[in-house]
């Protein structure tokens, strides 16, 4: 049995914890920092995700045997890195990249760069920062609208703006490079060509040479119904993607996710984790949008669900290099996620209310996100506050049920989009 620290407090380090403690090789469990949800699978410490000494220290502390960082900044900033050269940590298993693999999602003129030399599918692309930032705007009023311009570093899923005319794009540049509004992440701008079609999210994970899929996905990030108004962490989602058939994945697996793998390894670069491939099906062809270094969030509270295989064992053929010996289970049934928000998000929006109605609920698994304890109550916490995820038959119904339970959730301004899935 191992010893597991799982690091974060949102719905996907839930929808993890809930999947992690049902494992049997699974010993102690712990969370930091964790949620009102989580204290359910394990233990919760009050340690921030990236304060990687006293990370260190609990990983000492409590005999940890595998340190699984569950959002990306602590993979960003050096996290595999700090372990493996410490002495009393190097022993320790830990789920996702060096700090140069986590440059994937770290910075978007790298992996667009990567692309390129690997030739995987994505959208044509230039980058520019202060001291090119004319030849920017010229570039862009030679582009045909609309025009997607991307911060280059981490912006907390804010650094994306799809511009439909020249005006607005500009604008947005400037914001970006000379008004520094995501600071250090947009000092350097991509301006990618804007695909249409239709997205979805896959999920790898891969110990280096070899790799897995898990389920795939399709969350929803508008908050308005329609895909209408400002973009969210993600209002819901969706598991299978029902356009996603066998060829398609085969498509996908040949031209995105083994040159992906055989291109880090190429490089020399360490990968031992997750690869989340943020994809476009453009006609019948797929695209990359973007790499993430870690799971998706409202994602994995639907593949989650619907992995049937042992995920701490999964972690332990990774560390081996022995993924190839591995077939992936997934459920025949579908699951559906409804993302439950706090009035006023993704703007500014109240803490502390009184959650009522857990006790109502039949049929659904919660996955607490912005949720902490408070006496014998739990209260909000964050803009995201639970997803409610169902399973059934088919998607309609594990989102009928999602809503029925949903309903049954109460705290003042609680707001959830009722149309997810609403294209199938």
């Amino acid at each position: 049995m191992k010893n597991i620290l799982l690091l974060g407090s949102g719905g996907r380090e839930c929808a993890l914890a809930w999947k992690l403690s049902h494992s049997p090789l699974c010993g102690k469990f712990y969370i930091a920092p964790g949620n009102a949800g989580t204290e359910a699978y394990g233990i919760n410490l009050p340690i921030s995700c990236n304060d990687f000494e006293a990370i260190k220290k609990a990983c000492i502390e409590h005999k940890i045997d595998i340190l699984i960082p569950g959002p990306e900044d602590p993979l960003v900033a050096g996290i595999y890195d700090f372990f493996k050269k410490d002495h009393a940590l190097q022993h320790i298993i830990v789920v996702g990249p060096s700090k140069e693999g986590a440059q994937i999602e770290g910075s978007k003129a790298w992996s667009k760069q990567f692309m390129e030399r690997h030739n995987i599918p994505t959208a044509s692309y230039k980058e520019f920062s202060v001291k090119t930032f004319e030849r920017g705007v010229s570039y862009i009023k030679s582009s045909t609208p609309p025009v997607v311009i991307k911060a280059d570093g981490l912006a907390a899923g804010k650094g994306v703006v799809i511009a439909q005319n020249t005006i607005d794009a500009v604008k947005a540049f400037r914001a970006m490079v000379m008004n520094e509004q995501f600071g250090e992440a947009s000092k350097k701008v991509v301006i990618e060509q804007f695909l249409d079609g239709i997205e979805l999210s896959v999920f790898a994970l891969t110990d280096g040479n070899n790799y897995v899929l898990l389920p795939e996905a399709k969350d929803y990030k508008r908050i308005g119904e329609g895909d209408t108004g400002l973009n969210t962490g993600g209002m819901g989602a969706i598991s299978p993607v029902p356009f996603a058939d066998a060829a398609f994945m085969q498509k996908v697996k040949e031209r995105i996710v083994e040159p992906t793998v055989k291109g880090l390894k190429s490089e020399g670069i360490t990968y031992q984790g997750f690869i989340f491939f943020g994809l476009i099906k453009v006609k019948d062809d797929p695209y990359v949008i973007e790499y993430n270094c870690r799971l998706g969030d409202p994602e994995t509270e639907v593949v989650m669900p619907r992995l049937e295989n042992d995920l701490v064992e999964l972690i332990l053929k990774m560390n081996e290099r022995k993924l190839n010996e591995v077939v992936v289970r997934y459920s025949e049934k579908s699951a559906g996620a409804v993302v439950l928000v706090s009035g006023g998000y993704p703007g500014d929006y109240e803490k502390r209310k009184v959650i009522v109605g857990f006790e109502k609920v039949k049929g659904s698994l919660l996955f607490h996100a912005g949720t902490i304890p408070n006496g014998h109550h739990v209260i909000t916490n964050g803009g995201r506050v639970i997803a409610v995820t169902s399973y059934g038959n088919n998607i309609k119904q594990a989102l009928q049920k999602c809503y029925d339970n949903a309903a049954l959730i109460q705290y003042e301004g609680r707001y959830y989009r009722r149309d997810i899935g609403f294209e199938f």
